[in-house]
C-alpha cells in the first residue's frame, strides 16, 4: 500500500470506531464507549504519524508516547487528557481492572470523557488536513 493509502485507512477505521463510540454511549454501553474512544484517538495519532515519520506507524497504545513519536506538540492538558484516555484501554482489557471501571464510566463521567475524545478527534483531523 502507498502512504495514502494508509493514511486513509486509519482515518477512515478511526472515523468507523467514532460511529461505534456514539452507538455504545447512546445504547448505555458506558465502558465500551470509552474504549472504543480511545481507538478513535489512537488511529489519528497514528494516521499522523505515518503523514510526518513512516508508513508503519509504532504497535504502541500509550497515546501520549505515540504522539510524541509522531512528533506532535501536547499542551499539559492534553497530555493529561491523553493518559486518562489511555487507560481506558487497559481498564476493559484486564479483569483485574474491569469491574472498578465499570463503576466509574457513570452516564456523566463518560458523557465528559466522551465530549474530551471529540474535542481531541476535531484537533487531530485539523492537524491532518492543515499541517504540510
Amino acid at each position: 500500500m502507498h502512504k495514502n493509502e494508509i493514511l486513509k485507512y486509519w482515518i477512515e477505521s478511526s472515523d468507523s470506531d467514532f460511529s461505534a463510540m456514539e452507538h455504545l454511549f447512546e445504547k448505555e454501553d458506558y465502558a465500551w464507549a470509552l474504549f472504543v474512544g480511545h481507538l478513535v484517538i489512537e488511529k489519528l495519532l497514528k494516521a499522523l504519524y505515518v503523514k510526518y515519520v513512516d508508513i508503519t506507524p509504532p504497535f504502541i497504545h500509550d497515546l501520549v508516547r505515540l504522539a510524541e513519536k509522531a512528533g506532535i506538540s501536547l499542551t499539559e492538558d492534553r497530555k493529561d487528557s491523553l493518559d486518562t484516555i489511555s487507560a481506558f484501554n487497559l481498564s476493559t482489557r484486564y479483569d483485574d481492572y474491569r469491574r472498578e471501571f465499570y463503576k466509574k464510566c457513570t452516564k456523566s463521567f463518560t458523557d465528559m470523557w466522551i465530549k474530551n475524545i471529540k474535542e481531541l478527534r476535531t484537533w487531530l483531523k485539523d492537524s491532518l488536513l492543515t499541517q504540510s
